[in-house]
């Protein structure tokens, strides 16, 4: 059945051809939804016939976000270390060991019940992709386990064994690494699309470089796709390491050199910024701006997890890279939906030209601004033209 959506005051399609500007923006819009993808968008007034019809009342409509980086299967919170922090702690990726603990303890059903109550909240708040990570288990039991719950609730799961050395090995990061690229990486394969690594030669608790490109060819030879947390905490190899083998995204890019930002310019890889992270650590921002002067493609994403970034909102990273990091509306707009999409390599999500999924989020507020203009206020959610109303037989 086809459903006809309209009443939209403005419609962001992502497709400049099919409206103004990188956005693609059609005033008073409509898009025709068919077997959950798009089959036609435009002017209201050109629209086509369909089987039922839902009015959005005078609201934006914009691609669902794409949450391209998250750790969403934990149990337990570090509240007390964010207070910390805010008196003036030092975030050093340490408190991760305190997630490993209460996750490795938790039943299946306490992590399945946690991870389906953030995702639910994503969606509350726009987002209809979403990227899941491991990371939290660090034992060849736990990591699998962490990864087949989060293959529930999305086809982009991302085996990161490679967070953090555990604390039952400290001393013996060669044997860790080991047991990550072997054992580990053969147990979790199946459950994972990604494999990811926290290179951060200024942590202890982090991988360096050489560590770093032993998991991701690992996983590579493995058949994963390669992406990669780098240069959060110091400048390090990790960026320049990600570009030359392929990876789809780097996340964080918090501190780069000049030749990170050549790299990035001169190859295919995502730069996923991070404002959640910085805005619960204390730390600086990244420089958006430089990225997008040199024609590096920019992602947003939440980061959402217990200890750096407990935040599931999209429209709140929008409001701080437009606030922080150099970025105009539109562009942070970009970023947290087709750049998303970039990030993890999937051309059906992240716009709404004709053959994309239908993965709808309407704005109460007549436009896409009012992401930045209105912070803090739960304007956006995701539609299902299937099981929203109000809706009409045609």
């Amino acid at each position: 059945m086809s459903t006809l959506v309209t009443g939209i005051a403005e419609l962001v399609t992502n497709d400049p051809s099919h409206g103004r500007g990188p956005l693609g923006l059609v005033a008073d819009a409509a898009l025709v939804v068919e077997d959950g993808a798009v089959a036609w968008s435009g002017p209201r007034r050109r629209a086509p016939a369909a089987d039922a019809s839902i009015d959005v009342g005078g609201r934006a409509v914009i691609p669902g976000f794409v949450d391209s980086h998250t750790h969403l299967v934990f149990a337990g919170d570090r509240a007390a270390e964010f207070e910390a922090r805010m008196s003036g702690a030092h975030y050093d990726g340490g408190g991760i060991s305190a997630t490993v603990a209460a996750t490795r303890s938790a039943s299946d059903d306490v992590l399945r019940s946690r991870l389906r109550d953030l995702v639910a909240e994503m969606r509350g708040q726009g987002t209809t992709t979403v990227e899941v990570k491991s990371g939290y288990g660090l034992t060849v039991e736990d990591e699998a386990r962490c990864l087949r719950l989060a293959a529930e609730v999305t086809p982009d799961t991302t085996f990161l064994g490679a967070h953090v050395v555990p604390v039952e090995y400290a001393g013996r990061r060669e044997d860790y690494v080991a047991l990550v690229t072997g054992p580990m990486l053969e147990s979790c394969a199946p459950f994972a699309r990604w494999i990811d690594v926290f290179c951060e030669p200024a942590s202890a608790h982090a991988f360096d470089g050489e560590e770093a490109r032993a998991v991701l060819e690992a996983g590579l030879a493995r058949g994963l796709q390669a992406r990669v947390h780098a240069n959060q905490l110091s400048a390090g190899p990790g960026v320049r390491l990600a570009v030359e083998l392929g990876a789809a995204s780097v996340d964080h890019c918090t501190h780069l050199t000049d030749a990170d930002v050549d790299a990035l310019a001169g190859g295919t890889t995502v730069a996923t910024l991070l404002p959640g992270a910085e805005f619960s650590t204390r730390s600086p921002y990244p420089d958006a701006r430089r990225l997008l002067s040199a024609g590096v493609t920019v992602a947003l994403a939440t980061d959402c997890n217990p200890g750096s970034s407990f935040t599931s909102s999209m429209p709140f990273c929008i409001a701080l890279a437009v606030r922080e990091m150099g970025m105009t509306p539109v562009e942070a707009l970009w970023a947290a939906t087709a750049g998303g999409a970039a990030a993890l390599r999937r051309p059906d999500v992240g716009h709404l030209g004709p053959g994309g999924r239908a993965d709808l989020a309407v704005l109460d507020a007549p436009s896409y601004r009012y992401l930045a203009y209105r912070p803090g206020v739960p304007i956006a959610r995701a539609l299902a033209p299937e099981d929203s109303g109000p809706r009409t037989r045609s």
